[in-house]
């Protein structure tokens, strides 16, 4: 299990957002839980020192490219980005230094997987710098795909067969608990035991992040296979989590 940083980029600057909050109505009420005073690279330079790779600098909407850029430069290599990754530009963002791109909604048409359009992105970024975001909500007792700002649910309804074909496309699945993403009030326990036994893949799971013992929680229920992001909760990110006992953490479990 590792630790995986975050970069949330919103109108150029690192937030911490409630996710769910997030909406295509700009009169909707946005819920934000921290705005840095530093810029993004200051927070990727951080991570490239501490030795954290496979981070995530997400684009939260339009007017954030030069602040991403900013985080790639300085931590070339050691990011995954993502928000509105397309085949038009997934390759421009790996030249740029993403590790990886994540991608979201483009796969989904119509609320509908389409297995042409995720066609398209494997020929333009290789599955091998391919990163498919599963976020989810919990409906009926199942956990469905949500996507456009997790306003919108998908047909994907998340299984051991959905995780193993969908792992032929990409290298890693990242997903958001998103009923609890933002809101520190403890993780999906359920999702990270799920994520564990059906992903065939590297699995990172985000959401409800809000002290050491949900690190560790995480590890046990995710029998250490599954990483964790952890946002708002951080104390760099205005929480009350240490980041730097995090860094610990993941120094630990680093290969040797």
């Amino acid at each position: 299990m590792r630790f995986r940083p975050c970069i949330d980029l919103h109108q150029g600057k690192v937030k911490q957002i409630v996710g769910s909050s997030l909406r295509d109505d700009s009169n909707a009420a946005l819920v934000t839980n921290f705005v840095a005073d530093r810029p993004a690279s200051y927070f990727a330079d951080m991570y490239r020192c501490d030795g954290l790779v496979g981070g995530h600098v997400i684009l939260l909407g339009p007017g954030n490219d030069d602040a991403a850029v900013s985080a790639l430069r300085a931590h070339p290599g050691g990011l995954q980005v993502g928000g509105g990754m397309t085949p038009d530009n997934a390759v421009g963002w790996l030249a740029k230094g993403a590790a990886k791109v994540i991608v979201t909604s483009y796969v989904f048409q119509n609320g509908a997987l389409s297995s042409e359009r995720l066609r398209r992105l494997v020929d333009a970024a290789g599955a091998e710098r391919l990163v498919l975001d599963l976020s989810c909500r919990r409906r009926n007792g199942d956990y469905v795909v949500v996507i456009d700002r997790w306003q919108t649910f998908t047909d994907v309804i998340l299984g051991p067969r959905v995780f193993a074909e969908l792992a032929m496309s990409c290298s890693e699945f990242l997903i958001h608990a998103v009923d609890v993403e933002g809101k520190q009030a403890g993780v999906d326990g359920d999702l990270v035991r799920a994520m564990a036994a059906w992903s065939p893949v590297p699995a990172t799971y985000a959401g409800g992040v809000r002290s050491l013992a949900d690190i560790s929680r995480i590890e046990e229920l995710g029998q250490g296979r599954v990483d964790v992001t952890v946002g708002s909760a951080l104390d760099i990110f205005g929480g009350s989590l240490s980041y730097r006992e995090l860094v610990n953490f993941d120094r630990q479990r680093r290969p040797t």
